[in-house]
């Protein structure tokens, strides 16, 4: 039995939400470091915002999140944490000024026949009526719908929702919900969409910019971190009208115990995850294909006993349409981004995603700023992509991504490419890790009303709810502003400290109207 001290605040999950929460409990709270726990059931910090490898190895991102100037709570966290090493400047003050420094304007988004494609969205009449119609429609009319049954087919033909997709992972069976509310989040960047101007991005990957500083700094101020430690359930204590949580159940090396939850103490429930039963193939091995849902299984045996806490079944229960596959390249030379930069007319760094948007895969890659990690040496490249429908034959290989090598996946882009005779040259000695994630996209599944629990569900004495599957209004998953928004709700309910700030409502604003507007109608 584990002797909790007086008032102490449990966070489970290792993800960005927890670390978010602690710094607000810290800040805004008052909260003495020491009387934080984090439990995550990995042996690393930073859920879905990862990066790890070495030259030797080949390094590995599973994913990246966009970042853009209205993602206001995001930039709050990251004002309050230090640059390591660098004096006053912060990592909000880094973010800024790398951007500065490396403008992205994308003069190569989408690439046909092995050439630079015209990015025009291609939209006809009846698209953009039926674009407005929907931006217009009420969020409740679209409850359990998906994007498909919103738009004629030949809209899913355009660069417009290629562009769109593949930016943010979209399929046409996603929840129309959620799309609704990205186009009206982010309708302000409808005007440089086609270059992906006002994507902000970080100086390395978001590992090492973003999760490695914050752990640092919650470590410096006494959070106790208990990686290794899985929550496996909870007690509940019902009154009529109030419900507790008076135990927390815990497997740690190994060993099963029970943790008491004091009256006073607080505790904060990430559920579900989009990184779980993630697994890793090589240069000549695709990746397994796993059942594991640990964090689901946490979160069902909740929702078994109370509706407030939603329904998981509705976002992991076909794997088949929240899965796609990632892949990490690291070259010990620079043939290959010497070739890209010609071929896409972007300095490194300066572009963006680049689709193929014909393949079978709808395979996607991005050269990101060198050196992408923190410790990466100077004759080292890495860069990254994905296929959005990688369950499709490629069009070189003949067979499913999911069955690829990484030597298979090189082949399937230096086809897309029109270079497979230069692949020996290009991909010399490449390191592909390539990344198969069951639930990715599984935040985007139809929902309805109560689907997703609400951050303090009503009766909840000492708990709160947050990350990528808790319901707030107007704001979008996928994003590290979502779960740092929930972040900032939950310790604002169980502690104290300020409400954060609206979402930035660009959709009300004539101004950013009537940009959209003129935009779709050019094209």
């Amino acid at each position: 039995m584990i002797t909790p001290s007086p008032a102490t605040h449990y966070l489970i999950g290792g993800g960005i939400s927890s670390l978010a929460a602690a710094v607000f409990l810290i800040r805004d709270a008052s909260v003495r470091g020491g009387d934080i726990v984090i439990f995550e059931q990995e042996n690393e910090l930073g859920g879905s915002l990862d990066g790890s490898g070495s030259p030797d190895t080949g390094y590995l991102v599973r994913g990246g999140r966009m970042f853009e100037k209205h993602f206001v709570c995001t930039f709050d966290l990251l004002g309050s944490i230090p640059l390591p090493g660098v004096g006053q400047r912060t990592l909000k003050d880094d973010i800024e000024s790398f951007n500065r420094e490396v403008r992205g304007s994308s003069r190569c988004r989408i690439v046909r026949d092995a050439k630079r494609a015209d990015p025009s969205f291609g939209l006809r009449a009846r698209d953009m009526v039926d674009l407005v119609k929907f931006m217009a429609t009420p969020e409740s009319s679209l409850a359990g719908r998906t994007i498909e049954s919103c738009f004629s087919p030949a809209f899913f033909e355009t660069n417009f929702w290629v562009m769109w997709a593949t930016t943010f992972a979209f399929q046409t069976w996603h929840s129309a919900t959620e799309l609704r509310r990205y186009f009206r989040r982010f309708i302000h960047l409808f005007p440089e969409f086609k270059r992906l101007g006002g994507v902000l991005r970080t100086r390395y990957n978001q590992y090492d910019s973003i999760i490695a500083p914050i752990s640092a700094w919650l470590k410096g101020q006494g959070v106790r971190f208990e990686t290794g430690t899985r929550v496996r359930d909870v007690d509940l204590e019902r009154t009529s009208i109030k419900q507790r949580i008076s135990a927390l159940h815990v497997r740690r090396h190994g060993r099963d115990e029970r943790l008491a939850v004091s009256p006073e103490d607080r505790v904060y429930l990430t559920l579900g995850s989009m990184t779980a039963g993630s697994t890793t193939g090589t240069n000549a091995t695709p990746p397994a294909i796993s059942d594991e849902k640990l964090s689901w299984d946490f979160w069902a045996r909740l929702a078994a006993r109370d509706p407030m806490f939603g329904r998981p079944e509705v976002f992991c229960q076909n794997v088949e349409k929240t899965r796609w596959e990632s892949f990490t390249v690291t070259l010990p030379q620079s043939a290959f981004f010497d070739f890209m930069e010609d071929f896409t007319g972007n300095a490194t760094g300066t572009g963006g995603l680049v689709t193929f948007a014909p393949s079978g895969w709808t395979m996607s890659v991005v050269l990101f700023n060198q050196p992408h990690f923190a410790q990466q040496p100077e004759d080292v490249f890495v860069f990254w992509g994905y296929g959005l429908r990688g369950d499709r034959k490629g069009d070189f290989v003949g067979k499913p991504m999911a069955e690829c090598t990484g030597e298979d996946i090189l082949r399937e882009l230096a086809g897309q490419l029109g270079v497979s005779h230069r692949i020996g040259e290009l991909f010399k000695d490449a390191k592909i890790i390539p990344c198969m994630m069951p639930y990715i996209t599984s935040q985007f599944m139809p929902r309805q009303r109560g689907d997703r629990p609400v951050t303090v569900p009503e009766g909840a004495e000492n708990f709160a709810i947050m990350g990528q599957f808790c319901e707030l209004e107007r704001d979008v998953v996928f994003t590290v502003e979502y779960s740092v928004r929930s972040a900032k709700l939950a310790v604002q309910a169980m502690a104290s400290g300020p409400r954060p700030p609206e979402v930035v409502r660009t959709d009300c604003s004539p101004v950013a109207l009537a940009r959209a507007a003129w935009t779709l109608l050019r094209g």
